[in-house]
């Protein structure tokens, strides 16, 4: 299967961004459309950086992150179609966004992740992140926070 990944800084437009935001609802069934473009454009002015896997005009997977502050990113959303998976998307994604942290001088990344999602906790963890802590909070899930120092 041919994949190709292009970087954006910032989001893609038109189509591209029509599969994100669809393939975004899709697998974490979250909160509306317009809610979520909202939240998205939010954090454009912290150097919003969005990375797709595309199948021809298809967007198999999607990685999103940010600066957190001088020299720390945080990865923020990310997921691949159930169509494209154990095909080594996810990794790929994962890869193209520390090597762009690397080249624009941030030292440390961290994510966020539930013990829900186990495939992206195993895959941070395969891609060196430590397990730094967990936030809960009442009438939610635990959530899991990792980091990883370049």
């Amino acid at each position: 299967m041919d994949i190709r990944y292009e970087i954006f800084a910032g989001l893609p437009s038109g189509p591209l961004l029509d599969g994100l935001l669809s393939l975004h609802l899709q697998i974490f069934q979250g909160p509306a459309r317009d809610h979520l473009l909202e939240e998205y454009q939010s954090n454009l002015s912290r150097n919003l950086l969005t990375i797709l896997a595309l199948s021809g005009d298809t967007v198999a997977g999607y990685k999103m992150g940010y600066q957190r502050k001088k020299g720390h990113f945080y990865s923020w959303l990310g997921c691949v179609s159930p169509d494209f998976r154990r095909l080594g998307i996810g990794g790929r994604l994962m890869q193209l966004q520390h090597d762009y942290c690397r080249e624009n001088g941030f030292h440390t990344i961290r994510t966020h992740t539930r013990n829900q999602w186990r495939d992206m906790l195993v895959l941070n963890i395969r891609h060196g992140f430590d397990v730094v802590g967990t936030i809960t909070t009442s009438g939610a899930h635990t959530t899991i926070v990792l980091e990883k120092r370049l």
